[in-house]
């Protein structure tokens, strides 16, 4: 397969962006694009950590269930959660039900309310320096860094739970943080043309 493909609409992709109708649509619109609000990110947190072990396009397809599951992800409603929300999420047959997924959640809300500066600040601080050359393919797009590293380290020491180097390399692509989107991909061109 081909790391970038041109879609029925003409549009280059990151290969992967071009596989589903549900790809395309958020490749070109929100992977990689800055996420910079708390409760933005949060989501895209607990996203990440759901995904794990599955298929992204299974929680892409799921996203609009955990948004209502979850009260759009606003981080103070989801820490003041207790057994009988859990229950209530065990329970709702639209999102992922797995218990220590959906506990990492509300640990996560919880631990994203007691850092000083909020959640955004901190992931933040965490993206490296824009690349010089943007990846010509999947083979130079790494699965972590040691920015990944590091963040998934910090966040474990500020009481974060399913946020492994892997996993916080994911957020970072999906928030902004880096852009691994392809030579030859649209959004790609589309941004060397805006910076």
């Amino acid at each position: 397969m081909a790391d970038v493909v041109v879609g029925a609409d003409g549009l280059a992709r990151c290969a992967w962006g071009g596989s589903t109708p549900d790809y395309a649509v958020y490749h070109d619109t929100e992977w990689g694009r800055p996420v910079r609000t708390d409760d933005g990110l949060y989501e895209r947190l607990t996203l990440e950590a759901f995904q794990s072990g599955l298929s992204w396009l299974t929680i892409l397809r799921k996203r609009a269930a955990f948004r209502a599951a979850f009260d759009g992800f606003r981080i103070p409603s989801v820490a003041a959660y207790g057994e009988a929300e859990v229950a209530r999420l065990m329970a709702d047959a639209g999102i992922v039900r797995n218990r220590a997924k959906i506990e990492a959640a509300i640990v996560n809300a919880r631990a994203a309310l007691d850092l000083p500066a909020g959640l955004a600040a901190l992931l933040w601080s965490f993206a490296p320096p824009p690349r010089e050359r943007r990846p010509a393919g999947l083979a130079d797009v790494p699965a972590l860094t040691p920015a990944s590293t590091a963040l998934a380290k910090a966040l474990k020491k500020a009481g974060f739970r399913f946020v492994g180097p892997t996993t916080a390399y994911a957020l970072m692509q999906a928030t902004g943080m880096v852009d691994d989107h392809l030579v030859g991909c649209h959004v790609a061109a589309a941004a060397a043309v805006m910076g």
